[in-house]
Order: C-alpha cells, then structure tokens, then sequence
C-alpha cells in the first residue's frame, strides 16, 4: 500500500505548509531533535507499546515511516488535520491499528523534541514565566482570561463559578419531529417486500 512521503511534498513548499504549518526550514531544524527523541524511545520500548528486551530496533525495508522526514511529516499532518486513524493510516500507506501505533509512539517523541528546541507549550503560568525570563505577576498580563459569555450564570450553587456545563445541560423541549416505528407491522412488511425485490434476479 503506497503512501504519502516526505519526497513527495518537499518540492511543494505552499501544500507542505498546508499540511504540517511548518516551512521547509523549520521542518529540518526538528528533524535532529525529533530522530534523537526516537531513537531514544525505541531503544526502551518496542511499536506496540511494549517494553524492548530482546533485539534492538531497526527500520524494515516495508517501514511505512522509513525515514525520519518521513516520521515527523507523519504525526505533523495527523496534529494538523485531526484525522481519523484510518484515514492517517491509508494517507500514509498503512492500516489502521499501525497507525494508532505509530501516532502513540511519535506524540510523545515529537513533544520531546519540542522541550529539547524550547517550544514546548508552557503548562502553567510559573513555567511560562521561567520561559520569557520575567516574574510571575509580568507573565500573567500575558495571558488572556476567557471571557464570561452574555447572560452566563456569574455563579455556582455552593457559590464558587458555574460550570460552564450547566446552560448545555438544560431539558429540552419535546421534539416536533414525527416519531418512525420502525418495528410496525406494515413497516416490517415493507422492508421485506423491499430487500425481496433488490435481491430477485430479473
């Protein structure tokens, strides 16, 4: 099953930046740190997810991801589009249970390399104010609260915020929509009648 590759996109530099949101020159700067990342999660754990204890890893010659190239161009895209694992994997040239593999294997891989470049997401506003070097108090007039909504409950029963659950989880009114008895009588019959007349030879 032939698939998507990195030769196949780098001489298309607009459809490159279409599927991963980097350039050309910020994909070969994470290649080194993404291939380190890898080659030190595999040399611990095998594709499946389970701890290495025999054979080393080696890259087969029916690889799906052979190269590195081919690797971070693989869960780039995936972190991009957001697709179904089986349309990752049939994009990619592989089924569907090798692509869930892969893409548990490479998220963490890719994050490690993005800690290792310094762009990885600042997780708490301590972290993010360790990373642009100012105090606490300086790092929270970065960040932008997210505004209450119009006519939003301001607070909770117990009197701490309302969940932001709590308008989405109201009772509906009953629906307007005709209800199908799918199990009547008259409906069964003509659903046989139905599947009789496609199956009959003419």
């Amino acid at each position: 099953m032939a698939g998507l590759r990195f030769t196949d996109l780098q001489s298309r530099p607009t459809e490159f930046l279409d599927f991963t949101s980097l350039t050309l020159d910020e994909f070969q700067q994470m290649i080194p740190p993404f291939e380190a990342a890898f080659q030190a999660r595999m040399a611990a754990w095998r594709l499946d997810g389970k701890p290495r204890t025999a054979r080393r890893f080696t890259v087969y010659e029916n690889c799906p991801l052979r190269t590195p190239e081919d690797r971070l161009l693989f869960i780039l895209a995936y972190l991009k589009t957001y697709a179904l694992q089986v349309v990752q994997g049939r994009l990619f040239g592989m089924g569907q249970s090798k692509a869930h593999q892969w893409i548990h294997v490479l998220l963490p891989v890719l994050l490690a390399a993005l800690r290792a470049l310094g762009d990885a997401p600042a997780r708490s506003l301590t972290a993010l104010a360790q990373r642009l070097g100012v105090s606490e108090t300086d790092a929270a007039t970065v960040v932008v609260p997210l505004e209450e909504e119009p006519g939003a409950p301001a607070a909770g029963p117990t009197g701490g915020p309302a969940s932001p659950l709590v308008p989405m989880m109201a009772r509906n009114g009953a629906s307007s929509a005709p209800k199908t008895l799918l199990n009547r009588p008259r409906v069964i019959a003509a659903r046989k009648k139905t599947t009789r007349s496609k199956t009959s030879c003419s």
